[in-house]
């Protein structure tokens, strides 16, 4: 009677399209299908490796169908995967992709013998052969070709050397490779434990699975204590509650915490303590509670039936502030995580003690909040801009047009941090209009909304922006930077006027209205992982900040304009240094840099000018002392005379004067905190320049060398230059 008819009545076989096509098409093997045929051409041609002849086991020799077969297969794997959004990286999915390609590179690269960037040029000939059947792959080839060929070329010019690396470690046939060996290819030349497993499988070596297990074991614990060391505040304690914490609270009657009065600002709520915790493993039974906390007992956490503070969570930091209660009882919260529904509010007891069934005053830090809403606030309109200026508002929500998806972010009170999916390096221009469009929604003083809604109905809003395979709960929550109610654009969900608005789901806590982020600067834009790009922001007094910051930097720059010489060299180096330092707009600091390039350029000037006076000085110099030697009849003489140590320089002075006798000159580079030393002979004398300045700086140090006709040295430190102009002249 609980059984009820299945809405689809039919038998599951298993038998998949590929089966079905090798009976159809009278073939034991799917390969050997039509499926398959085509990707094994264009692989030949690509590579010029034979044909493909479908042996396996040890008729394949050199193990050469196989690799055919692991480059057509992952080659659909990839193309489908990325065209539906997902991009090889270093965890989860992505690492999996990452994974996929890598051992598709090895097989090809070192089975069939293809030539660096093969795999990539094969998606052209899989989306001609499957596109009409699913044309995503049609429209979004460009872009998995383009992401593809960057991990290709990334992968193979870690593979040649980590092939070596594995040539050098592998032992004999029959031998063992060492888990530390395997680890270390992981690690470092990023070869899956797969491929490494692969490789020692084809030459007869056993493989120490077990000992590559304990390196990672090793690996994941020091990882495990970085972590615990973070949520205990230094203590050393594990304030964490796993399945054992959460499965005694429920087992006392405790229940989830009650959370919505984080939404709320500027209101201390009252609460009851449900549970007092010292840690996992810091009580009799292991599991952490106790009745009471006090300040001996250093950190703890404490659960309460409902808070207002915001635990850390979606790229959220969590709140700080105080619980106080009637008695004068005082606890300073340092950070709040939520485990299981239950939210923990962690930190020290400051005075007196809290108790298990008495009541405290919940009194969050919302000075600190501010900026946090501010940051969180302004990713969503970030979010919004870059696809504005990226893939413009008519490809919003499109699958066949350019694609931008949030990959991650992280918001605190110094920052906002924003990862998302992009080919190539966002241009300063693009950037420009970016942190504009984002001050303009500012200055516009924007109502942010939020409103909890039914999912289905939602999802139907046609500006949504949602992470890409983020699970959201049902109702969600909405937050819109729109001055529209949430209610209103639910009414008409697709019109194209929500486009011109940030509207996300989303948990965290925002401003009321734009204006109160009152500036916005784009710090930095760089690249992280393949197809993913990154955008550091500050908002408030960090933005203003930021802005004073470059104006100051630009003033000093204008000032430098008056100096010349020796002043304006000294002065240009250190605003080098400090730009590169310092925190202002990627846009303000790409102007500044240019104006800089400026008066590098005078300086350069300036310093061709001297250098030019300094090698007619070196000039004379040298060619009194060759006088002097070739009336003396010698056959070598030692000048003195500091230019730097430019070689092209040295050269052209010894060109000049190195004529009847060899020259040694020896220069220092005061400001290098060095010395140089270059030799030259001319024909006819009989001098082996390389020796001479060998036995010269022999006990001394430094490093060069070169040929009997000419030859040059390089000494760190001035204190030895005496020395080496003494042992020159005898040598």
């Amino acid at each position: 009677e609980a059984l009820g008819p299945l809405p689809n009545q039919h038998v599951d076989t298993g038998m998949g399209f590929e089966r079905l096509a090798s009976i159809l098409q009278g073939h034991d093997s799917n390969y050997d299908t039509d499926i398959f045929t085509p990707l094994f051409k264009a692989i030949e041609v690509v590579t010029g490796a034979p044909p493909y002849s479908g042996k396996v086991g040890p008729s394949d020799v050199g193990y050469k169908d196989m690799a055919y077969r692991v480059v057509a297969d992952h080659l659909r794997t990839l193309t489908f995967a990325i065209a539906d959004g997902a991009v090889p990286s270093n965890d989860g999915r992505g690492y999996v992709l990452r994974r996929v390609l890598r051992r598709a590179v090895r097989y090809g690269r070192q089975n069939l013998g293809a030539d660096l960037g093969f795999f990539s040029k094969l998606v052209p000939t899989l989306v001609a052969h499957m596109g009409e059947a699913f044309p995503e792959i049609v429209k979004r080839e460009a872009f998995v070709v383009g992401i593809i060929r960057e991990e290709e070329d990334s992968f193979s010019r870690t593979l040649d050397k980590g092939l070596a690396k594995f040539n050098d470690m592998c032992p004999p046939e029959g031998g063992k490779f060492e888990g530390k060996d395997a680890h270390f290819l992981y690690t470092t030349m990023g070869f899956p434990k797969d491929l490494t497993e692969l490789m020692c499988e084809e030459r007869s070596v056993v493989f120490d699975g077990e000992g590559f297990e304990a390196k990672m074991k090793e690996e994941q614990e020091l990882s495990a204590a970085a972590h615990r060391a973070k949520m205990s505040g230094g203590t050393g304690k594990e304030m964490v509650l796993e399945a054992e914490q959460t499965a005694r609270l429920g087992t006392v009657g405790v229940v989830a915490t009650e959370a919505e009065d984080k939404y709320t600002w500027h209101k201390d709520i009252e609460a009851k303590c449900m549970a007092c915790f010292l840690g996992r493993g810091e009580t009799e039974d292991k599991v952490g509670f106790v009745d009471a906390v006090a300040p001996g007992d250093g950190a703890v956490g404490l659960v309460f039936d409902k808070t207002n503070f915001y635990a850390e969570q979606g790229g959220q930091i969590y709140d700080q502030g105080s619980i106080v209660d009637a008695a004068g009882n005082a606890m300073r919260v340092d950070s709040v995580q939520v485990f299981g529904g239950y939210v923990l509010h962690l930190g020290e007891v400051t005075s007196g003690s809290f108790k298990v069934g008495g009541t405290a005053t919940l009194k969050v830090n919302y000075a600190r909040r501010a900026p946090i809403a501010s940051n969180h606030t302004m990713t969503h309109v970030l979010n919004y801009a870059l696809r504005d200026v990226l893939i413009g508002k008519e490809n919003i929500g499109k699958t066949d047009g350019p694609q931008l998806d949030q990959k991650g972010s992280l918001v605190d009170d110094t920052k906002l941090r924003f990862d998302f999916s992009w080919g190539k390096a966002v241009s300063v221009d693009e950037l420009a209009k970016v942190e504009s469009l984002c001050n303009g929604q500012i200055k516009s003083d924007i109502k942010v909304n939020t409103f909890h809604a039914p999912l289905a109905d939602a999802s139907q809003i046609s500006a949504l922006r949602a992470v890409f395979g983020e699970k959201y709960p049902d109702p969600v929550r909405v937050v819109s930077v729109c001055d529209t109610p949430i209610e209103e654009i639910l009414k008409r969900p697709t019109e194209e006027i929500w486009k011109d608005y940030s509207i996300e789901f989303c948990g965290g806590t925002h401003l009321e209205k734009t204006g109160e982020a009152e500036s916005f600067v784009i710090l930095s834009e760089e690249g992280i992982a393949k197809g993913i790009r990154r955008i550091t922001a500050v908002t408030q007094e960090r933005a203003r900040e930021a802005s004073n910051a470059a104006k100051a930097f630009a003033l000093r720059l204008k000032a430098a304009e008056d100096l010349s010489g020796a002043e304006l060299e000294s002065e240009s180096k250190k605003l080098k240094v400090e730009l590169s330092t310092l925190a202002i707009s990627v846009i303000a600091k790409n102007d500044l840099t240019v104006a800089l390039a400026a008066l590098q350029a005078k300086v350069k000037e300036w310093q061709t000018a001297q250098m030019a006076v300094k090698v007619d000085a070196a000039k004379a110099a040298a060619a009194a002392s060759v006088s002097a030697a070739q009336a003396a009849g010698k056959n070598k003489c030692v000048v003195r005379f500091d230019f730097g140590t430019d070689g092209k320089t040295a050269t052209k002075i010894l060109k000049a004067v190195a004529k009847g006798v060899a020259v040694m000159l020896v220069s220092a580079d005061a400001s290098a905190g060095r010395y140089g030393a270059f030799a030259s002979a001319p024909k006819g004398v009989d001098v082996d320049c390389k020796k001479w300045i060998a036995d010269t700086f022999d006990g001394i140090g430094g490093r060069g060398g070169g040929k009997p006709a000419q030859a040059q040295w390089s000494v760190e430190g001035l204190d030895s230059i005496d020395q080496a102009l003494e042992k020159a002249g005898t040598a």
